[in-house]
């Protein structure tokens, strides 16, 4: 620590400063310069971040609250719910939405046909926002699932680990 504080003084009596105020000053210039050269240098050489992508579901308001949980079979079996997918990869990208339904959900992406696909391509920056319907007529308990697939680089659609689940009962 004592090489330190003679270090910091030297610079202080280097610039014309000879008394103990030149070591807070030079500390001072010294952080001065660091905090120059930390600024630069994040500046200059800034990590861009990752690019992603996400997908979500909305109720018939377009809000997040009011989202089908109970059907009556062959009576009000079918409900309507907003998707809604985000690019922000940095590049117009080709997207494949997979919807699903399944009384299992262990494991994702979902392994059985999808009910529904639709195939969109988006810019950089953009969303689309589109009205899905959906109809199940057999009673029991059920998992809506939307799944969002990328095309890749090979020409095929690769499952970008997003989704959404919705949980839904099909009464008498």
């Amino acid at each position: 620590m004592q090489i330190r504080l003679e270090r910091a003084k030297s610079i202080g009596r280097k610039i014309g400063i000879n008394d103990e105020k030149g070591t807070v000053i030079a500390v001072f210039l010294v952080l001065v310069i660091v905090s120059a050269l930390a600024i630069t240098y994040f500046v200059a050489f800034r990590p861009q971040p990752a690019g992603y992508n996400t997908i979500y579901i909305l109720d018939s308001q377009k809000t997040a609250d009011n989202y089908p949980v109970t059907l009556v079979a062959n009576q009000n079996s079918t409900f309507n719910v907003w998707l809604s997918v985000e690019n922000h990869m940095g590049k117009q990208e080709k997207y494949q939405i997979q919807t699903k339904i399944t009384t299992d959900v262990s494991t994702f992406p979902v392994v059985i046909q999808p009910v529904n696909t639709t195939d969109i391509t988006l810019d950089n920056g953009k969303s689309w926002l589109n009205i899905v319907t959906v109809a199940q007529n057999q009673v029991g308990n059920y998992a809506v699932v939307f799944e969002l697939w990328q095309l890749n680089s090979s020409g095929i659609y690769q499952f970008t680990n997003n989704y959404c689940v919705l949980n839904i009962q099909v009464i008498n």
